[in-house]
């Protein structure tokens, strides 16, 4: 306890003392509406879950029950309750039963009554190692709408983990996840090491059938590295390059890695130069570990409009460019494309992580880290 005596009660300590009482109170106001706010859209994904086992009409609506559905409540001005919302709540239900344990007792009668649920939330929260009341506390509904859009569970609980060790605002939770931090950790020596910078600071003559997507790269047996950034995504590519060769698909001829080309007075790097035997063109490849960002687009044409000015010879098509990156916003994709008279393709690229025990390993003594935090 602080002696008393020795705290002068004067105008700047009223002012602290103020400040410091209305940021915990409102504090707490925010996390009450957060807490609320989720369990809301989480009981209405529970409802709606609950009408498509057990309604007695739902025959009648099929496929059409979210759209119905959005228009009664938006007739009631239910706020947020959009065909995609909708979809999002069920979504997050399903995501996540084991949210059922957090729900207050004056709440409960609100639950439905689905047999089976008890044991669906039993399961599901004994394969989570994260208890649903840290990840009510600790993130928002943004938070949980972007994990949920994530297929494999050891790669959400690993997010959910960091989000909530490093107090990840969604924006970053954002970033974390477009710029793989999960599979770069899962492919570094030094796991503690990066989460450590991380918290302190992926034959036919049309071209659109001759680019896949996504490409899958598990071939690629990448060398364990402490970041993995675009060059080294690069590096592992050509490493393998007969098998990235095959996985491009048929024609593909390997012609230049970092290709220099001058514009004006300043020299630019191509990532990888290929020629394409049946489509008679360059296909240049630009390779980014993050998500599609409409810039990378305005680079990318840069570059091929360069090549079709000063390397295409007789007998050649226009050259073609097609970026990888590790997601794609297709609406974004196709107004950044519009209007443009080169041929850009946009793909997405997968990595098959390895030793998935290791990031388990690491998730949980980080959990028990967590834990720790917590209790004291």
């Amino acid at each position: 306890m602080p002696d008393k005596k020795k705290t002068e009660m004067n105008f700047a300590f009223l002012v602290q003392a103020i400040r410091t009482t209305h940021e915990h109170f409102s504090a707490q106001s925010i996390r009450a509406v957060n807490v609320g706010l989720t369990l809301r859209n989480w009981f209405i994904g529970a409802h709606i879950e609950e009408f498509e086992l057990r309604g007695a009409d739902r025959a009648h609506y099929g496929d059409r029950l979210l759209d119905d559905l959005s228009l009664e409540l938006r007739k009631a001005d239910i706020s947020n309750t959009g065909r995609r919302q909708l979809y999002q709540y069920l979504a997050f239900f399903r995501t996540y039963p084991q949210i059922a344990r957090t729900v207050p007792a004056q709440s409960r009668v609100l639950l439905p009554e689905a047999t089976g649920h008890q044991n669906k939330v039993r399961t599901a929260s004994a394969q989570s190692s994260i208890p649903p009341e840290m990840l009510m506390n600790q993130l928002s509904y943004s938070h949980f709408e972007l994990l949920i859009g994530l297929d494999d569970e050891l790669k959400r609980r690993f997010y959910e983990m960091e989000c909530i060790r490093g107090q990840w605002s969604v924006r970053e939770l954002k970033r974390q996840i477009a710029t793989l931090y999960f599979e770069r950790s899962g492919l570094s020596k030094d796991k503690e090491k990066l989460a450590a910078i991380v918290q302190g600071g992926v034959e036919t003559q049309s071209p659109s059938l001759s680019i896949r997507d996504p490409y899958v790269f598990e071939f690629l047996g990448i060398k364990p590295r402490e970041v993995m950034g675009e060059s080294h995504l690069e590096d592992a590519l050509l490493d393998k390059v007969q098998e990235f060769l095959l996985e491009l698909g048929r024609g593909f001829c390997f012609e230049a890695r970092q290709k220099r080309i001058l514009i004006g007075d300043e020299f630019f790097f191509v990532d990888l130069v290929f020629y394409h035997r049946i489509l008679k063109c360059h296909v240049l490849i630009e390779l980014k570990v993050d998500e599609f960002k409409h810039e990378h687009v305005g680079q990318l044409n840069t570059y091929v409009t360069w090549f079709q000015k000063n390397e295409m010879t007789t007998g050649d098509n226009p050259p073609i460019g097609l970026l990888l990156c590790t997601r794609k916003n297709h609406a974004l994709i196709e107004y950044a494309l519009a209007g443009m008279d080169n041929q850009l393709f946009v793909s997405r690229y997968q990595l098959e992580l390895p030793r998935k025990e290791e990031l388990e390993r690491f998730l949980e003594a980080k959990l028990k880290e967590q834990g720790s935090v917590q209790s004291e």
